[in-house]
């Protein structure tokens, strides 16, 4: 596979092309420079080519400790990883002086780099493309991100730099002496990846959790609110355990979400939370389950994700205040799932990880439930025993005949009854409830659906 960096000044197309190869909308594109900050990694397949695409934050110059010089740090560590970076520029508005900055920079990683001048739909401009050889950089490609043009160049120049990380890497294996397996070493087990999504409220410290979990400065951080803008996803391994974690963009209330850069930052972060298989709400620990932080869990257990909440900020917090409103917002505000697993941490210092992914892991497990169908009508009759069904709209006593799981991730059960007309609420609340505490079953939405058994006498005269 071959690993390839998207790099240029801001607004030059990068997302664009990202997008393109990888065949989604991934990257969020706007008219607005700077839109992208992290670096955004994704496969793609283009022909016959794997690649692995990361998507950079566009290069500004900063000398001072603020979002642009962390930015740049980003984008330099997107080109260490590097085998090969498509450098773009507009050939609209010609070469700039931040592009010839940015090339002499790029010049001294030595890294190959592919020269591509973007946005050449529609018109002729040799002027833009004839000024692109004072960037040192070597013969631009004609290209046009949005509207596909010179991608057969493009991919004659991966190609070229595949042929060539082939041929080292055949070279270097020729060197390395042969040894004996480690008698650690243990096989890379074949098991699909743990989607986790780490979702809250603007700067409560999702992308510096991600960061301590990963022991890297993988994401933007700072002390500025709304620094993530996309969903980034990033492959991790802790214990044995394959995990895709992703950071998200931070959820204000609705009403307060105007622009429409922040509304596509918005819809980035939903579709990451519906996507994953577990979600991490993450809390500041002075303002524990606010109404923001409420509708975002009810969200997470409406669309049947897993839910692990994370108190961020232990360590400066007031403990007692905060575990008092959080078992008090659980108890009063968030009913619908209850034992949801919480745990306090502190990312900045890197305190309750493991405790987090332990818990990660268990509630994975119980969203993966299956329980066999003869100790489930045992909890069945014992629960109808003690407490048994009302009345139904005509009077009669609702018979509830046999249950059965439908599905797990989430677990979900059809009840079956000959007359299920006027089950109240309550009670299927109740069944919910004690369903939930029988298999241990916390921090994951259940689902029971009442359905009409067959009557094997209908057909009958």
């Amino acid at each position: 596979m071959l690993t390839v960096a998207i790099i240029g000044r801001p607004n030059v197309g990068k997302s664009t092309l990202f997008n393109r190869l990888v065949g989604k909308k991934l990257a969020i594109v706007h008219d607005q420079p700077g839109v992208t900050r992290d670096r955004k990694m994704a496969p793609a397949q283009f022909k016959d080519l794997e690649l692995q695409l990361i998507d950079t934050a566009g290069y500004e110059y900063s000398t001072t400790d603020n979002m642009e010089s962390r930015m740049w740090t980003q984008t330099q560590m997107a080109i260490a990883d590097a085998d090969v970076c498509l450098f773009l520029f507009d050939a609209r508005a010609g070469v700039q002086p931040y592009d010839e900055v940015f090339a002499d920079l790029v010049r001294r990683t030595e890294k190959p780099i592919i020269l591509l001048a973007n946005k050449c739909e529609g018109q002729r401009l040799e002027n833009g493309i004839y000024e692109a050889y004072k960037l040192g950089l070597g013969e631009p490609i004609v290209f046009s991100a949005e509207h596909g043009i010179g991608f057969t160049d493009l991919y004659l120049e991966l190609l070229k730099a595949q042929e060539t990380k082939d041929k080292r890497e055949k070279e270097e294996k020729k060197v390395v002496a042969l040894g004996k397996i480690p008698e650690d070493f243990e096989p890379q087990q074949d098991n699909r990846p743990i989607q986790v999504a780490f979702v809250g409220r603007p700067n409560v410290g999702k992308s510096t959790l991600v960061n301590a979990l990963l022991g890297d400065e993988r994401m933007l951080t700072g002390p500025e609110a709304g620094m993530t803008r996309d969903a980034i996803t990033t492959e991790w391994q802790w214990q044995g355990h394959k995990f895709n974690l992703v950071d998200t963009a931070g959820l204000r209330r609705q009403a307060k979400v105007t622009n429409s850069l922040e509304k596509m930052s918005v819809e980035s972060t939903i579709y990451a939370a519906n996507m994953a298989q577990v979600v991490v709400l993450v809390l500041d620990a002075d303002a524990v389950l606010d109404k923001q932080d409420l509708t975002i869990a009810r969200k997470v257990i409406d669309e049947g994700r897993a839910l692990v909440i994370a108190v961020n900020k232990w360590d400066i917090a007031n403990r007692q205040e905060a575990l008092d409103k959080l078992n008090y917002k659980l108890e009063t505000s968030l009913t619908q799932v209850a034992g949801v697993p919480t745990v306090t941490i502190s990312a900045l210092k890197k305190q309750g990880l493991d405790k987090l992914m332990r818990a990660i892991l268990k509630v994975y497990e119980r969203w993966n439930l299956r329980i066999p169908t003869a100790p489930l009508n045992q909890w069945f009759a014992d629960v109808q025993q003690q407490n048994p069904a009302p009345l139904g709209k005509n009077k009669r006593r609702i018979k509830l005949k046999y249950i059965t799981q439908a599905k797990s991730r989430p677990p979900s059960f059809y009840i079956f009854s000959s007359n299920p007309e006027g089950l109240p609420e309550s009670y299927l609340r109740y069944l919910t409830n004690s369903l939930r505490d029988t298999f241990n079953m916390g921090g994951i939405p259940l689902r029971i659906t009442i359905r009409k058994a067959d009557n094997p006498y209908a057909d009958k005269k």
